[in-house]
């Protein structure tokens, strides 16, 4: 990883009326950012330090307590996410962090607390300006990187069981990508609400799948869907599926009827050339066939960002109300987030090499930077 000197544009702002608007004097930040400069491989990212601008009307300066490498980053480094920006910019998308000042109409009593906020951009950093509307509590009692590890994680994972597959109590579920971040959480979500789970994984992490609940199949069998027939000859309540490709055929084939499909993502296709789009689209049009046979059964595609544009307000209050439901199982002890390192900032060509290899079993976080920066 290199270090240069950079300027990069302040995210949008949205106000935050507060009962007494306040107009803050804010010290000069330097931050310390990693940039995706383009097409590179992970020792490619780039260090830089600049001036943080002071925070504008509805935002906040957050001090970055812990972030983490997702499968986002990991397409965005090759060009491969649906609408990321032009390079270059600063990847991360979603971070736990301390407000250390607010700008004008933000309620002054947000300093010193914890908040996390998804960023989609730009959270790789030491600090960074967040609209404070985006905020949403951490409660004291959580260790930031753990609650980092559930931010982005355990709300897709809570909406997928509870708002989009409903899936009560007795049923069974199929967990693809058990040991990863959102899989490890769903697992023990779903073993919470008395659900059965089948999870794939390699073998090497098939203790783990043990241990958070699940009965695992290997992944790379061949025969993986006939063994998972085996231990659910009746089929499931629900399939789980970030792979997309010809794979998602036969998870729609083992729901039972009245059986959903939720597909949250196309990982089969991620090293394929062209238009990254078009595996989307081509599922997409999968899903809506199969919701249009009258069969019983349905296909949904999960959207984390699904209504955002549309009505910020109400997107942001339902991520708030789930993250709390999730952070409040990680602090009674229920939920337990799945951490495969913690890696420095100033090292995050590390990190998301690791994250890479798929060797691991939960999230890489990174944390803030061991060594500082020198100055370009």
């Amino acid at each position: 990883m290199t270090s240069t000197a950079a300027h990069a544009s302040a995210p949008s702002t949205t106000p935050v009326v507060s009962t007494t608007p306040v107009v803050s004097t804010t010290p000069v930040v330097s931050a310390t950012e990693v940039v995706l400069p383009g097409l590179v491989e992970p020792d490619g990212l780039e260090l830089r330090r600049r001036e943080l601008p002071a925070p504008a009307k509805g935002q906040v300066v957050l001090r970055m307590d812990a972030t983490g490498v997702s499968f986002a980053e990991q397409q965005m480094r090759r060009g491969k996410y649906y609408d990321q920006p032009s390079f270059p910019f600063v990847p991360g998308y979603d971070v736990v962090g301390t407000v250390t000042a607010a700008g004008p109409d933000v309620d002054t009593a947000l300093v010193g607390r914890r908040f996390a906020a998804v960023t989609k951009i730009g959270a790789w950093a030491s600090h960074l300006l967040v609209d404070a509307v985006d905020l949403m509590p951490v409660p004291d009692e959580v260790d930031a990187a753990d609650a980092e590890t559930v931010v982005v994680n355990g709300i897709t994972a809570w909406q997928m069981l509870h708002r989009i597959a409903k899936v009560r109590t007795g049923g069974t579920i199929v967990v693809l990508g058990a040991n990863g971040g959102v899989g490890s959480t769903l697992v023990q979500l779903a073993r919470h609400a008395g659900i059965t789970v089948i999870g794939t994984a390699s073998a090497r992490h098939h203790a783990t799948v043990r241990e958070l609940g699940a009965t695992p199949v290997d992944y790379r069998d061949p025969d993986m869907y006939a063994r998972i027939r085996e231990l659910a000859p009746a089929g499931v309540d629900a399939v789980f599926d970030h792979v997309g490709g010809a794979g998602v055929e036969q998870s729609w084939q083992l729901l039972r009827k009245g059986g959903t499909l939720v597909s949250y993502g196309t990982a089969a296709t991620k090293d394929d050339e062209g238009n990254s789009q078009v595996p989307v689209l081509k599922l997409f049009a999968r899903l809506a066939a199969w919701n249009s046979l009258p069969n019983g059964r349905s296909a949904h595609f999960y959207n984390f960002w699904a209504g955002k544009r549309r009505c910020r307000a109400s997107w942001q209050q339902r991520m708030t109300e789930d993250l709390t439901q999730v952070l409040r199982l990680v602090a009674d002890d229920v939920l337990t987030p799945q951490i495969a390192a913690r890696i420095p900032l100033s090292d995050t060509a590390a990190a998301l090499t690791l994250a890479e290899s798929r060797t691991v079993a939960g999230k890489i976080v990174i944390v803030p930077a061991a060594t500082p920066v020198p100055e370009a």
